[in-house]
């Protein structure tokens, strides 16, 4: 029942076609493994990968220095090569979605959803958690996603996923999804260590949040 619920949630929202709602469900969702990937730089990664994204294989690009035609072509050249590559598939994604192009950006963003791609689960968790697209928040959804970001080592997820807990984004989900757990938390906060002070000083608050509960 519940999973019939998420896949109505993913349906909804913008961009989000029936290809990926229908076939999105989160036990299905593969714990990415980059060893299985090809990490050789593209003309793709070259023109879009996301300077965040901890599997980059190049510095990456902010969303104003992108090309978006020069990306889709060089990802769609790349993607003919290697189409199960998740890194390739996000970056696809990643332009389409800028471009305002949702829709053909769906079987992209699909595939590296499922194959558990940390900065896919991540971006895609952001956008539902706080309805960054301009669509009414899907929080329940979309935290579960920054979740699986997290055990996957994505250090925005590590960080994400306490603070919308704590701020009270989750409240008003079931049982289910996110999947609630006070020593997860405090683990993906023993990970998120930072030189960075700023940083240090919000892990340092959480965890004290946290204690506090």
């Amino acid at each position: 029942m519940h999973r019939i619920l998420f896949i109505a949630l993913f349906a909804l929202m913008p961009g989000i076609g029936p290809a990926l709602a229908e076939t999105i469900a989160f036990d299905r969702i593969a714990v990415f493994d980059p060893t299985r990937h090809s990490v050789e730089v593209t003309e793709c990664d070259r023109l879009a990968a996301h300077p965040n994204d901890p599997h980059r294989v190049t510095d990456g690009l902010t969303r104003a220095e992108m090309d978006l035609d020069a990306v889709m072509r060089a990802c769609h050249a790349a993607l003919e090569q290697d189409p199960d590559n998740p890194r390739l598939n996000y970056q696809l994604a990643r332009a389409y979605g800028y471009a305002g192009r949702h829709a053909e950006g769906d079987v992209y963003r699909q595939r590296a959803l499922m194959a558990g791609y940390p900065q896919s689960l991540f971006v895609m968790g952001y956008i539902m958690v706080t309805g960054w697209d301009g669509s009414p928040p899907r929080p329940c959804t979309g935290g579960e996603l920054i979740r699986r970001s997290a055990q996957a080592g994505r250090y925005a997820g590590l960080v994400a996923f306490p603070h919308y807990h704590l701020t009270g984004h989750f409240d008003d989900c079931s049982d289910d999804y996110p999947v609630i757990d006070r020593a997860e938390m405090l683990d993906f906060l023993a990970r998120a260590t930072s030189s960075d002070f700023y940083q240090s000083i919000l892990v340092d608050q959480l965890v004290h949040q946290l204690n506090r509960e």
